[in-house]
């Protein structure tokens, strides 16, 4: 039974669609767009520390949004904010960390994503970063080979065939 529950929350986190924000962004926003001020202006500096993190001072807390809140599949950050302009953005961040926060697969609080420092999301996203470095490179290395298998196979002259008089 227990490896059951173990299985379900593992399906349940690789569905979730983490991103880490700033707390003091986050609730800049939440505190703007409760006034009714869906200001450009006033939302695009609590944007930027949002969209990118090296903004954010290392000891700042970051706090976990679930991006499927959101409703759309967006490939990036600044792909949001291209489609759904600064104030819609700034909207979905609050969507997506209310639906952080409605726990909808009832996943055990203690197993869910905690917050953590500014310092160590930028250590998550550098990480991220040099493993998808090594998997384009192995995916270029693999391209180069199959060109260099295929230029091979150009440069051999057909096989002649034997003469039979």
């Amino acid at each position: 039974m227990a490896a059951e529950d173990e299985v379900g929350s593992e399906e349940a986190i690789e569905a979730q669609d983490l991103y880490y924000v700033s707390k003091s962004a986050l609730e800049g926003i939440q505190s703007l767009l409760k006034e009714g001020k869906k200001d450009e202006a006033a939302l695009k500096p609590l944007m930027d520390k949002i969209i990118d993190p090296a903004n954010v001072p290392d000891e700042e807390m970051m706090l976990p949004v679930d991006m499927r809140g959101v409703g759309q599949d967006f490939e990036s950050v600044e792909d949001i904010v291209e489609a759904l302009g600064v104030v819609g953005a700034a909207e979905a961040f609050v969507k997506a960390r209310e639906y952080f926060d409605a726990n909808k697969e009832g996943e055990p609080e203690d197993e869910r994503p905690k917050p953590m420092t500014a310092a160590e999301w930028k250590k998550v996203l550098e990480e991220e970063d040099l493993g998808l470095e090594g998997e384009e490179e192995e995916l270029l290395e693999d391209e180069e080979e199959e060109a260099d298998e295929d230029a091979e196979e150009a440069e051999e002259p057909p096989a002649k065939k034997a003469k039979t008089d």
